[in-house]
């Protein structure tokens, strides 16, 4: 189990140090003369990655039933690991946008698939430990990201950064060898005998995977039931404020991450301090993750939520007044990323658990998927407020109205009678 956690928390990683690591690059590919690139076209490159990832997302259920858990784990790795080299030799900005376009359709299938099997694998009773220490690669990906630019951007340049990204390619042979089929993909392909050999490996009961096959089929015949429960009249209010609430969670988280070292850096800070910034909001995005789902079981989601992204909002107004020591200014900008990608993290657990059964996978997975507009459009308007040479007040602004847009959200989403989530 600990190889099988092990293999998905470094897919993971990988993952979150390829998005991250445009955030850190971008004011060095903004001063890249050859490129001349403005500041609306690096935002429209920074989208790019993000739209493919919904592609990648949208794709990922067909490749899987095709392919397999384990080998469309190894085609997504492969894919992005080869784009980042793509990007570390592209010629102009087209070539490279194209590149990180293709890259995200493999980032989009990174995620779902290692969080299945790494589940699929976990005992029981582990299930969300071993979950959370998986996806905590995302972040330390992106803080990686951060501390190398600031060690070795000055001195060697942003294509740097993106070969460091292709590492990835050579953990693929040991994936190959190493990592397990999923059990319910053998079974659903009459595969017994293999998936009898992985349980014995594992010392699993392979009646466990057989019944989950059985609750699959019927749970196939209640899709269609399920996705007109998130619209019928007792859901219909919370669905729409859930999908606004993803929205503006997914412009705050992304934005932020592609914008922030460029705008400290224009407003006189420099380049290794930028990127500071950035490394500081993301080790307390990962942090205020892991402290804010544990103080939601307590108060409740909803309420954590809600305040998580007013925080946001707040340290975000108050980077927009005067200048602040630099102690402040840190820890505002820690404040945002804690609020930020907490509130958006613990979104996900409120939604399996405002919803009935029935429902539970398709509100969320519809919820990630609308909430795809924010991430794609976040880079993309901040880029087009610097190209217009809009004070940079305005870029906060942005960040400060999606934080409190997303609080009304969450406070609009009707509560359930007599249940804390």
């Amino acid at each position: 189990m600990y190889l099988i956690l092990s293999i998905c928390f470094f897919c993971i990683f990988a993952d979150g140090y390829d998005l991250g690591i445009y955030g850190a690059v971008l004011p060095s590919l903004l001063d890249y003369k050859p490129w001349g690139l403005s500041p609306a076209q690096a935002g429209t490159i920074g989208s790019y990655a993000l739209f493919g990832m919904l592609i990648g997302a949208i794709l990922i259920g067909t490749i899987t039933d095709f392919f397999g858990r384990k080998w469309t784990l190894v085609i997504a790795v492969t894919l992005f690991s080869l784009t980042m080299i793509a990007c570390a030799l592209a010629t102009s900005p087209e070539m490279f946008g194209l590149f990180r376009f293709i890259g995200g359709i493999g980032l989009g299938g990174v995620i779902p698939t290692a969080s299945a099997l790494v589940i699929e694998y976990s005992p029981s009773h582990r299930r969300s430990l071993n979950y959370l220490l998986m996806f905590s690669g995302y972040s330390f990906g992106t803080v990686l990201g951060a501390v190398l630019a600031i060690f070795l951007l000055d001195s060697f340049g942003w294509r740097l950064m993106f070969w460091i990204g292709s590492i990835p390619l050579l953990v693929v042979p040991i994936m190959i060898k190493f990592l397990p089929e999923s059990v319910s993909f053998l079974l659903s392909r009459n595969r017994k005998e293999e998936a009898e050999m992985i349980c014995k490996r594992y010392q699993m009961d392979i009646s466990i995977f057989m019944d989950q096959e059985v609750k699959i089929e019927k749970g196939a015949e209640k899709e269609k039931k399920s996705i007109k429960g998130l619209f019928s009249k007792q859901y219909l209010r919370a669905t729409l404020f859930i999908w606004l609430t993803y929205i503006m969670g997914f412009f705050l988280v992304y934005g932020l991450n592609t914008w922030l070292p460029q705008i400290m850096r224009e407003l006189g800070y420099s380049l290794n301090s930028s990127l500071s910034f950035l490394l500081v909001m993301n080790l307390t995005a990962g942090i205020g993750a892991i402290f804010a789902s544990t103080i939601a079981d307590r108060w409740g989601s909803k309420r954590v939520i809600g305040v998580s992204y007013f925080f946001a909002a707040l340290s975000a107004f108050f980077l927009t007044i005067g200048a602040p020591p630099i102690a402040i200014t840190y820890l505002l900008v820690g404040i945002a990323g804690f609020g930020a990608v907490g509130g958006t993290q613990i979104m996900n657990a409120f939604v399996t658990k405002y919803y009935p059964a029935q429902s539970r996978a398709t509100a969320l997975g519809w919820g990630l998927g609308i909430g795809r507009i924010g991430a794609i459009s976040g880079p993309v308007l901040v880029g087009f407020l610097l190209s217009m040479n809009v004070d940079l007040i305005w870029s906060f602004y942005t960040f400060v109205i999606a934080g409190l847009v997303a609080v009304i959200g969450i406070i609009l989403i009707p509560s359930k009678k007599g249940e804390i989530v």
